[in-house]
């Protein structure tokens, strides 16, 4: 569907950002570029809708060569996510995430009914956020907005250079579920650039891993992490430490203070707010003493509010939860391999020391393979 034929980059001053490389990209696949600093990656993403172009070789979209094609129509069936955002601060959500279909000439009815689809299928109720203007927002929700302005045109191809690196842990792992989701549900072919070999594993159905303008290696996380070709591939994915991480280590490294933390009797409304406010998707529940009582998430309190129900303790949740006298690294992966949810870490007296998060084991995972 999306194919580079010895494509190379090479700027006037002798500079080769590309170097001859072939890759052929499915339709309705998730491929994600890593490498080191100036190995070439964000280059080639901008050949793909020719904010760079080519200096020989071809990059062809079903078949039809791109240089054939006028730039400006190529970009505007192209979507593209990059890390500032780069939504119109005077312009409403609606506004923004219109943009192309509004330059595609669109019909009126068309784009306000495709901009309540998208926010829908983003879980932002259109009543709240349609209007809003982008200061307004959390910088996750402007990332996420950034994510449906690309999409609003129905593109078969998404463009995404490091979308989420400038985001807190939280809002990047919420965004790359999010991500995830979406593209399951639209299959669109996406091209996505990162830094993070954590964030390449958890999203890519193939790595393409670059150095010096050139591919190392192609193939899935798991061909890439049990099979690498050679010893750059094998020392960037750090594979030979891995086994230095024990599976029966406490969680203690791991865990991070529980942010937000309310009483029982607090309102639904009151505790949707403070989520909404702060971009997180649940909350600890504990009493005076820091006696945990249970974990409430937003969609279940969404849920509840409908029924009419009124305090947050009516919807606590108790059966996820570690404890830091018993538990190991090994009960919280496979708690993440069923739920990415954050995981409550109590003592004996059943007080709420801290959180253990997915984002925050993988940010120890790779403290311990560099370090």
């Amino acid at each position: 569907m999306l194919t580079f034929e010895n494509v190379q980059k090479k700027y006037p001053d002798g500079t080769l950002a590309v170097d001859s490389i072939n890759l052929d990209i499915k339709d309705g696949e998730l491929v994600v570029l890593i490498g080191p600093s100036g190995c070439g990656k964000t280059t080639s993403l901008k050949l793909i809708n020719r904010l760079e172009e080519c200096t020989s070789g071809k990059i062809s979209i079903d078949g039809e060569d791109i240089m054939n094609l006028n730039p400006v129509k190529l970009r505007r069936g192209i979507g593209y996510v990059i890390q500032e955002r780069g939504l119109m601060p005077h312009q409403t959500v609606a506004e923004n995430i219109a943009t192309v279909p509004n330059l595609l000439g669109w019909k009126k009815e068309s784009i306000e009914k495709r901009v309540d689809e998208l926010l829908e299928m983003a879980g932002l109720p259109k009543d709240e956020y349609k209007y809003r203007l982008p200061d307004h927002m959390s910088g996750g929700q402007q990332q996420r907005i950034g994510v449906l302005r690309a999409l609003a045109a129905d593109p078969k191809i998404v463009l995404m250079d490091e979308p989420f690196g400038a985001l807190d842990p939280i809002s990047r792992d919420s965004l790359q579920n999010e991500l995830l989701d979406i593209h399951e549900k639209l299959k669109k072919t996406i091209v996505f650039v990162t830094h993070d070999i954590h964030e390449a594993i958890k999203l890519a159905d193939r790595i393409v891993l670059m150095r010096d303008g050139k591919i190392e290696q192609v193939g899935t996380p798991e061909e890439l992490l049990e099979n690498p070709e050679n010893e750059f591939v094998k020392n960037f994915l750090g594979t030979e430490q891995l086994t230095q991480i024990s599976p029966d280590a406490s969680l203690k490294a791991l865990l991070e203070d529980a942010t937000f933390k309310v009483d029982k009797n607090k309102s639904i409304n009151y505790v949707l707010e403070l989520m909404e406010d702060n971009d997180v998707k649940s909350v600890q529940v504990i009493d005076k003493q820091g006696i945990w009582q249970g974990s409430v998430f937003s969609s279940t309190l969404k849920k509840a509010k409908i029924e009419g129900k009124e305090l947050v303790g009516e919807e606590l949740f108790l059966n996820r939860k570690l404890y830091i006298e018993e538990a190991t690294l090994r009960d919280a992966a496979q708690m993440f391999m069923d739920w990415e949810a954050p995981i409550p870490v109590l003592d004996k007296s059943k007080k709420l020391l801290g959180m253990v998060t997915e984002s925050g084991m993988a940010r120890y995972t790779i403290y311990k393979l560099i370090k």
